[in-house]
């Protein structure tokens, strides 16, 4: 089914050496012989024809694919080197949207107790930060986790259920999909730019 095509497309995750496409890019030439790291995922391209829930449901998972291959080929320093003067990273960008993903899913629809993953009242801009004791196999984990619990909520679930915010607004189903797809996407196009700036790597 749609739901399960992010976790269903699982391939070999973990590290691997660099070797000969580094060669081929002057600019990774640092990475040979580096351990890099290698998306657990590979992105599925939405049915161009589908219902509501399947197209809503495929965009999302194709976008959080792309943003997982965004990392795909880069070495841990790479993965958590600030690129922006907020100190944005990409292994930062995984770990918003894993926060992301939790708390509109989880938290908000499915009106879970939960706290949020990383955020806490005194530090709240934690979720963007990388500290040098989390890994990227801890985090990028965590997201495919997130990712999971929720396509489970939305299978269970109907496009037209309405559940309050925390700020006092209602909001349905569909409504958080649509958001969780632009949301994605948009990191996406700030995970384009730092891996260009990193390594000079330009792709979909």
């Amino acid at each position: 089914m749609a739901e399960a095509v992010l976790t269903r497309r699982v391939i070999a995750c973990g590290w691997v050496q660099a070797g000969l496409c580094a060669r081929r890019c002057p600019a990774r030439a640092p990475m040979i012989g580096r351990m890099v790291f290698r998306s657990p995922v590979e992105r599925v391209l939405p049915d161009r024809l589908a219902g509501e829930r399947d197209a809503l449901t495929q965009q999302l998972d194709f976008h959080r694919a792309t943003l997982l291959s965004k990392l795909d080929g880069l070495d841990d320093a790479s993965l958590r080197r600030p690129m922006t003067a907020s100190g944005l990273s990409l292994l930062g960008l995984v770990k918003h949207l894993a926060e992301t993903e939790h708390g509109w899913f989880v938290k908000i629809y499915a009106r879970l107790p939960e706290a949020d993953l990383y955020s806490t009242d005194v530090d709240p801009d934690a979720e963007f930060r990388v500290g040098p004791d989390e890994t990227a196999d801890a985090l990028v984990g965590q997201y495919l986790r997130s990712c999971e619990r929720a396509r489970a909520v939305v299978a269970a679930g109907g496009l037209d259920d309405v559940v309050p915010t925390p700020w006092g607004a209602e909001v349905d189903l569909r409504a958080i999909l649509v958001h969780m797809v632009q949301e994605t996407a948009r990191h996406n196009g700030h995970a384009d730019i730092i891996r260009e700036a990193i390594d000079g790597v330009t792709g979909d």
